[in-house]
């Protein structure tokens, strides 16, 4: 059902956008690998208008579009790219690339920012330069970093960016906004022990590199619990855990990967010095060595949102939607997103739409997952609304 707040203009081409992303869930591509994506959005863009740059990032794409003489400039990003999970929704439109899914929605961002774009372009009820970039890699590769290694925002100055993400469990109809810290620091740390391997009949002639990594894992739970504010935001979960290849062989070596998160660069900071203190201290107490290390490529920083650029949309949702479509000021997630590098060089908003709360739906990064289409026109014409606001 289509939510009345919808532009008519997007209503009418709502058929053809839902089209096109059911198009982009049925064939998904990797990080760095959306070369069909790239060329679907590559050409949309090139009908409709816009001046096409390709490249960025590796398969990124950048259309420009410029109306009337205004200076001011606006970016509008959207994510491309799925993730290696194999689906299980048994939709008609299901993935035909197995083993890779759309389980974050990014399928319904690019159609969402394609819907808006087409009608910008018809309409251009704006005056000044929209950018619309079509980001790669969002999922933990740092697609938005190499975009801005390849000068993203040197080629395509923007006076702010602003980036939209679905959210399930939040209505249809619904838009959420929080100034400052929105999502979390991400980081990946892993641990690697090193004992003294035996046989499994003789442990005592052994260092047990298992009961070590074990011993880490139950006393890395004190961190948080023990030595973060408890009115601060911290995670600390080991996500994987190696070691040994048979039951009668205790293992020279046990290695476990950590994801920690944070909102603030003090606990960020604090969390990487004090897993590296837990775990060598353990180890030490066992005679064995552990390693503590942090992969720098995948190192994401916390999500700030500017308060100008949050408050100027927020406004817009408001003005549009009322009190009833908008939340004001949500909580933090601990989740992470390469956006937050753009906010870095490019002051910006990252903002969130309901994907639905109905029974059966799930959380993104599920084999079961779905875009809610019902959402599609309604974010369609929230950035419709942003563009000419910012751009009046």
């Amino acid at each position: 059902m289509t939510h009345p707040c919808v532009l008519p203009d997007i209503k009418a081409i709502e058929e053809e956008m839902i089209a096109l992303r059911r198009h982009l869930h049925a064939h998904p591509e990797l990080s760095f690998e959306e070369f069909a994506t790239s060329d679907l959005i590559a050409g949309k863009l090139l009908e409709w208008g816009y001046e096409v740059h390709r490249g960025l990032g590796g398969t990124g794409v950048v259309g420009r579009l410029r109306q009337g003489s205004g200076n001011k400039s606006i970016g509008l990003r959207a994510d491309m790219d799925a993730l290696p999970i194999v689906e299980q929704t048994g939709l008609p439109y299901a993935s035909r690339n197995e083993g890779v899914m759309h389980a974050c929605g990014h399928d319904g961002h690019t159609a969402i920012l394609l819907a808006a774009a087409k009608h910008l372009a018809k309409s251009r009820k704006f005056d000044g330069t929209l950018n619309v970039i079509f980001q790669p890699a969002e999922e933990g590769d740092g697609g938005a970093r190499r975009m801005l290694e390849d000068g993203l925002f040197e080629l395509f100055p923007c006076d702010a960016v602003f980036a939209m993400h679905n959210m399930p469990g939040l209505p249809v109809g619904k838009f959420g906004f929080r100034t400052g810290p929105f999502m979390a620091s991400t980081d990946t740390v892993t641990i690697t022990i090193h004992g003294v391997g035996g046989h499994g009949a003789m442990p005592h002639e052994a260092t047990d590199s298992i009961l070590v990594g074990s011993a880490i894992v139950l006393a890395l739970q004190s961190i948080v619990s023990r030595n973060i504010n408890p009115l601060d935001c911290a995670v600390v979960s080991v996500g994987s855990f190696h070691a040994g290849i048979a039951p009668n062989v205790i293992p020279d070596k046990c290695e476990l990967q950590l994801s920690v998160r944070a909102l603030t660069l003090d606990v960020r900071d604090f969390l990487i010095d004090r897993i590296t203190a837990v775990a060598q201290a353990q180890a030490t107490s066992f005679g064995a060595h552990a390693i503590v290390t942090v992969d720098e490529s995948q190192r994401f920083p916390a999500l700030i949102n500017d308060e100008v650029s949050t408050s100027f949309a927020r406004q817009v949702a408001l003005d549009w939607l009322g009190n009833d479509g908008v939340l004001r000021d949500m909580s933090p997630l601990t989740g992470s997103e390469d956006f937050a590098v753009m906010l870095e060089q490019c002051p910006g908003c990252y903002l969130v739409i309901g994907n639905g709360d109905g029974e059966g739906g799930c959380m993104v990064h599920n084999p079961g997952y779905d875009f809610n289409d019902d959402c599609l026109a309604l974010g369609a014409s929230y950035w419709v609304r942003l563009v000419e606001t910012f751009l009046a």
